[in-house]
């Protein structure tokens, strides 16, 4: 009948108060015994605790006589107990593992070998000195293997004062651990007749978040991952979007769903935005912003913005453009009206083109002025007008400018040599 499994326990030899002096054990090539000690456990336990094992790192500032008085004080029935040691001797040559166990007793002998066997098959360069009664110890016998209340073995993993053994132990560290875990866990069925059921895979949980397209709330859900709305991808689908040629736009598999980051649909003309207070993602399509539809790329048409739009635009990119002519957007505007031109383009236009007005227009009204054109408060409208009618020519042959601003549009192609000038 399998017993039920209790704590493995592991010590890591050295490290702790004997005597009220710090116990570091070996001291080699830079290193101490109790450091390579404390490395290799530290590598053991979550190994096996990966497994589904209990199991508990005895603290390494106590000394022998505490550290078996605290594995006694926590043992439970199915308990084993190991403590990793490393040798050194004087003569180098000297190299290999020994498992020491408490003399006179043959199941604790054939668990040593269990777990010896299983190190030396993870580490098979790694000579075997065999098992051990604690009476061959130096010191004719060893506490830890005695005075545990759970079954105890020690182990002395290599010989530091060997350089190949020194070698192996610092170069393959999780060779040893994976060879010591399974051991550790053959002993352990040796004592309890059964093996603990591994953990699963954890599992992970998405918050949910509602999904509104156009003003009307889907159906299904979208999840929240690192901060970021994901929408499922069919969703795409049904808006028109191919993704299967965009190898570029990460998806995530969760619960039998596929899903795609929110943010990765406004390439395809999709306005993505959040409202915390429902948790709801906002989708907006094209065809649902309204914005000239059917015009939104056609120049001969009318604008949308606002002049407070067109002003703000212009000041997020130079501040100062209007000190010089605080009233240019509302002239835009009311010029490109009596053009039939779209503000909202030409304006764009013009910023792009003047640097957003970044250049000297004491140039422009130089050059008005060597033209003949009259200079001061009705030049900028003028110059704008003119700007505007030039538009048409280059977009369509058959909205023709208001007649007496045509004849201007030579001057207005002499202004584009100047910095930022318009097109020609």
């Amino acid at each position: 009948m399998a017993r039920e499994h209790g704590t493995d326990f592991i010590s890591a030899g050295h490290g702790g108060l004997e005597n009220g002096v710090r116990d570091t054990g070996a001291r080699i090539r830079g290193t101490t015994e109790a450091q390579e000690m404390i490395a290799l456990r530290d590598a053991v336990v979550p190994e096996l605790r990966s497994r589904g094992y209990d199991v508990l790192s005895v603290p390494d500032d106590l000394s022998l006589t505490q550290s078996i008085d605290w594995i006694n004080a926590r043992a439970q029935s199915g308990a084993i107990a190991l403590e990793i040691h490393a040798a050194e001797f004087a003569n180098q040559a000297t190299r290999g593992a020994t498992v020491y166990h408490i003399a006179n007793n043959r199941a604790r002998s054939e668990q040593a070998e269990l777990l010896l066997s299983a190190l030396l098959k993870e580490v098979p360069q790694l000579p075997s000195r065999g098992v051990r009664p604690d009476t061959a110890a130096g010191t004719g016998r060893l506490a830890f293997c005695r005075e545990t209340i759970p079954p105890a073995l020690l182990i002395e993993i290599a010989y530091l004062t060997n350089p190949t053994d020194f070698a192996l132990l610092t170069q393959r560290r999780l060779d040893f651990a994976i060879g010591l875990a399974n051991g550790l866990a053959a002993w352990s069925r040796a004592i309890t007749g059964s093996s603990p059921t591994p953990p699963g895979p954890a599992v992970v949980e998405y918050p949910t978040i509602n999904i509104a397209i156009n003003g009307g709330l889907y159906r299904e859900k979208g999840i929240i991952i690192s901060g970021n709305a994901y929408l499922p991808i069919d969703l795409a689908d049904q808006l028109g979007i191919n993704l299967s040629q965009s190898e570029a736009i990460r998806r995530v598999r969760y619960r039998g769903v596929v899903y795609v980051k929110a943010v990765d649909l406004r390439p395809f003309s999709v306005s993505v935005g959040w409202e915390a207070s429902t948790r709801t993602l906002q989708l907006t399509t094209a065809s649902a912003l309204k914005i000239c539809p059917g015009s939104i790329d056609v120049i001969m048409s009318h604008g949308n913005a606002t002049e407070a739009h067109l002003t703000s635009f212009l000041r997020s990119e130079n501040n100062t453009a209007l000190d010089l002519f605080p009233d240019l957007p509302k002239i835009y505007r009311e010029e490109a009206t009596i053009e039939g031109v779209d503000y909202d383009i030409a304006f764009c236009q013009m910023c792009v083109e003047t640097d957003f007005y970044a250049f000297r227009a004491s140039c422009v009204l130089s050059k008005t002025t060597s033209q003949g054109l009259p200079t001061g408060p009705g030049t900028m409208p003028l110059l704008i007008a003119l700007a505007l009618a030039s538009e048409p020519r280059f977009s369509t042959s058959k909205l023709t400018p208001a007649p007496n601003r045509w004849p201007a549009t030579k001057l207005i192609l002499d202004l584009t040599l100047l910095n930022g000038g318009l097109r020609p």
